[in-house]
Formats: C-alpha cells, structure tokens, sequence
C-alpha cells in the first residue's frame, strides 16, 4: 500500500494520469491525498472529477477556492472570470452529480500524522481546532444553506480570527485561511495581496508557517495554493506541493509513509501552459 499527497491539478487531467501512471496507481491498493484546486484554469476539469469520483475511498479531496468558485458560479452567485476555464464542466450532462460529489469534500484533513489543508493554517489554531472549524464549513457546505453561505462567503474582512465570531463572518475567516492564506502577521491578520515568493512578505507579515510558535508547529502540513512558492524539499514539517502545473510547470506528488514521513518527490511536467492570474 503507497500513500501520496497531491499537489494542485486545475483541471490538467492528462498530467494527472501520467503522474499516477508513474506512481502504479491502484485504487484497490493505494490512496491518494489530493490538496484542493480540482479545478479550473486547466483545460479537462470535468474530466478531473470524474476520474477522482471513480477512484471512491481511495482518493480524498480536498476544497480549494477555484473549486469554491465554481459552486459559486453554478449557483449563479459569482460571473465567470477572465481565465476561468469551467463553461464545459457546467455544460455538463452529468454536472449535478459533479457538483454534488464536490460540495461533500472536507477543507482539511488529518490522517498519518499530517494535517492537510488547501492553503494554510492560521497560528492560534491546533490540528484539532483547524479540523473542528473546518467541518463547520463543511456542514454548511452539505446543507440547504449552501447557497446563503455562498452569497457571503467573499471578502477580505475580518482579516483575524477571534473565537467570539459568529455567522457569516465566522465561516468567512475559516475559508480564507484554510483556501486563500499565504502571509499573515505574528498575531495571525491575513494578508490577500501579496501573491509572490518568500521575499514578497508585505511589511510585518511572514508567511504563514513561519510564525514562531504556531500551535501546528509539531506537526508536518501538506498544502497547495502557492505555486510561486514551489517544493520546499530542505523543511521537514511542510510539503508545499503546489508547483505551478497549469502555468507550465510541473505537477507533485509526494510519497510518505504510514506514519507522515516522507519518502520520495514525484513529479510530471504540464503541457498547459496559462499566463499566470489571480488565484
């Protein structure tokens, strides 16, 4: 049995297959963790779900924002954007069971020893708050308050977690970090702007798993979303997996071991080849 996390696919299906070629995927003996961003700017994004939504309980998915974004869309809350690429995943003759499938998967996930979200986690949070928040998102998520919680699930503000944060505000925060979060200050206030590398940190900010004594500092966190950031292969206690497949570059895959550790870097160059956009 081989256990992989993976990074973002945004909808490069042809990569994907390649990679898990390489890894000998078998559903029936291996399981795959994927980091969020299914979806989107990639030309094969319906293929994406349902060749994961085929794999059952050997693929874990997490939520990322494009693939918020597009339940957003569905719903008719958001318009399309510039580089989106999901007008054939919504013209879809199976797209309800597409989106179905995608509004039931978790925004974090602890399994292994890891925690695994799409973006970050803020400093205040344990393994287990991260886990206990994120499953109040996804509870609205599965819930017929899908739809309200889209209409306000957008926006930069509060830009910190309090525990006294209710309703709107409340899931608001929770999605940002665990889908959007790159820097943030000591005291955990978000910053959405900078979207570069390490060296682009706006002034009093770091990047998130570099806030001294963060409360998941023991523990290793597998994330996407930051393709600027690219593999961090000399730390320990991250697997940043998210390496710009869809501008190009390559998708990741990284191999660990029953305990969390890991074991080996897999990666598969991408065709697609978008100019770079707001993520």
């Amino acid at each position: 049995m081989a256990l992989y996390c993976i990074g973002d696919i945004q909808g490069c299906d042809a990569p994907l297959a390649r990679l898990l070629a390489e890894l000998d995927f078998t559903p029936s003996r291996d399981t795959l963790y994927v980091l969020g961003d299914l979806v989107n700017r990639g030309p094969e994004s319906a293929a994406v779900l349902r060749r994961l939504m085929a794999y059952g309980d050997a693929a874990h998915c997490l939520l990322g924002n494009h693939d918020l974004h597009l339940l957003a869309m569905a719903h008719g809350i958001r318009p399309a954007r510039r580089h989106d690429t999901l007008t054939h995943l919504l013209d879809a003759p199976d797209r309800p069971a597409l989106l179905d499938w995608l509004r039931h998967r978790p925004l974090a996930i602890g399994a292994h020893g890891l925690l695994m979200v799409h973006a970050g986690v803020l400093p205040a949070w344990t393994v287990e708050k991260t886990l206990a928040l994120a499953a109040e998102v996804e509870s609205v998520l599965r819930s017929d308050g899908l739809v309200d919680f889209l209409r306000h699930m957008y926006g930069n503000e509060p830009a910190r977690w309090s525990d006294d944060l209710q309703g709107a505000d409340r899931l608001r925060v929770i999605v940002n970090a665990l889908t959007r979060l790159r820097f943030c200050t000591a005291d955990g206030t978000m910053d959405f702007l900078a979207k570069e590398g390490l060296d682009t940190a706006p002034e009093g900010c770091m990047p998130w798993f570099d806030v001294p004594d963060r409360a998941t500092a023991g523990h290793t966190v597998a994330f996407g979303h930051w393709s600027t950031l690219g593999w961090q292969g000399q730390r320990r206690d991250i697997l940043s997996l998210d390496t710009g497949c869809v501008w190009g570059g390559c998708l990741s895959a990284a191999e660990i071991d029953a305990d969390g550790a890991f074991v080996r870097l897999i990666q598969t160059r991408c065709e697609q080849a978008q100019k770079p956009g707001k993520s």
